[in-house]
């Protein structure tokens, strides 16, 4: 079926090996004692419990990158309030007035491309994903700066693809890591706070409406957001925006180069749609090869293959009592690993969403769920839809021989790469 090897990433195929062997529910000790709730009906019930939970303790390993006051480490009532104020712009309609952008963007990197040399596509298309993001929320003037702005975000992510409490330890030590991702940290708040301050001093000159909401907009109490507040949010949306969506891209690219009959329907089909023209948003309904090909990335290389819940109230799941104090663990890769969830769970095949696989509740989570579902999950899968569609509307690529492992914990990461060639019609 694939001409290339599936990729696992060891701490989930733990989590997964033992669900198999133990059930849904398992105890754990890890600093503090840790519950593992696997399998759909176990998303499920946390899903359905997030008054039980602390988001902030739960995933405070981002604040270094985040920020104290992001929408991501945010509880209630400060939650609500931010993701009221966070929503608009990655609402579906605001959405399908990127595409065009999201488009453009894409054929300016495949331009800049060396045709029939290699490349490292997950490379190339994370810088193009980081400059779409900031090109469609927060304009050409913050975009002109992507490469600067990815600069220095990357000391901050790559100190927070680390296990927590490796990450404390960082922390706690100062240690050179911690102390370049600081530096690197200052750069980028100098960066983010003066546009803060240029848009609050001169309200009439932004042509963003995302940021232009995030400095003067009001909830429905007549409550705004802070300097601070607004710092956090920007850069959440830059980092979550980019950082977990070029991870997608790149197992998209390497699940679809692994193949090559797949890769030449879904190229046949796109350059059908499209033409020689961009894609635009009229045509994304009929891209279903490049929208099943997202999903099936999305499905076995989800981006957050482990997620975590604080619990601060108990509660009982399966007659197990889970006390406060506790960490739950679960899995959209266990989850969408299992043969008792997917058929041939281990094997890249776009087709089954072709064929009209509906995935039940809790099955199919790769933004996860609750209240805390991905506010992005809209602009991820449209961008990832789009930048695909742009490159086989081309005519596609073809893998190179080589070894891809995954890694990190907050964004499963094809390293060292993605390398391809790509392929003209």
């Amino acid at each position: 079926m694939t001409a290339f090897p599936v990729v696992r990433y060891p701490l989930s195929e733990w989590i997964l090996r033992r669900s198999r062997r133990v059930g849904p529910f398992a105890r754990g000790w890890l600093g503090q004692p840790y519950a593992y709730l696997i399998g759909p009906e176990a998303n499920e019930f946390v899903f359905a419990h997030d008054s039980h939970f602390s988001q902030h303790e739960a995933m405070k390993a981002l604040i270094p990158v985040d920020g104290p006051t992001s929408v991501v480490v945010s509880d209630p009532p400060e939650h609500a309030r931010r993701r009221a104020l966070v929503r608009p712009g990655l609402h579906r309609k605001a959405v399908a007035g990127y595409v065009d952008t999201m488009a453009r963007t894409a054929s300016e990197a495949l331009d800049a491309a060396r045709w029939g040399e290699p490349v490292d596509g997950y490379q190339l298309f994370r810088a193009a994903i980081r400059r779409s993001t900031m090109r469609c929320l927060f304009g050409e003037r913050i975009a002109d700066h992507a490469d600067a702005v990815g600069e220095a975000l990357e000391p901050l992510l790559d100190l927070v693809v680390m296990m927590p409490h490796a990450l404390a330890v960082h922390q706690k030590l100062n240690t050179p890591r911690w102390r370049r991702a600081m530096a690197a940290r200052e750069r980028l708040d100098a960066f983010v706070l003066g546009e803060i301050d240029r848009l609050s001093a001169q309200p009439d000159q932004d042509e963003s409406q995302v940021l232009a909401t995030l400095v003067h907009g009001r909830d429905g109490s007549g409550s705004g957001l802070s300097r601070e507040e607004v710092r956090d949010q920007v850069v959440t949306l830059i980092a979550a925006g980019y950082e977990t969506t070029s991870a997608a891209m790149g197992w998209a690219l390497y699940g679809l180069g692994g193949r090559p009959d797949a890769l030449a329907a879904a190229v046949a089909e796109t350059r059908d749609v499209v033409g020689d023209g961009p894609v635009t948003v009229e045509h994304l309904p009929r891209l279903r090869w490049a929208d099943a090909v997202v999903n099936e990335a999305l499905r076995l290389y989800p981006p957050a293959s482990i997620n975590a819940r604080y619990v601060i109230r108990e509660l009982t799941f399966q007659g197990h009592r889970i006390k406060p104090g506790t960490m739950i663990v679960h899995s959209a890769y266990a989850t969408q690993r299992s043969p008792e969830v997917f058929d041939a769970p281990e094997e890249f095949r776009p087709e089954r969403w072709l064929e009209g696989h509906k995935a039940g509740p809790g099955e199919f989570i790769p933004f996860g769920g609750g209240a805390h579902r991905c506010l992005g999950h809209v602009m991820a899968t449209t961008e990832l839809t789009v930048m695909l569609a742009t490159m086989l509307a081309r005519g596609g690529y073809t893998l190179e021989d080589q070894t891809v492992k995954a890694s990190g914990v907050t964004s499963m990461r094809p390293v060292p790469g993605v390398r391809m060639r790509l392929r003209k019609a």
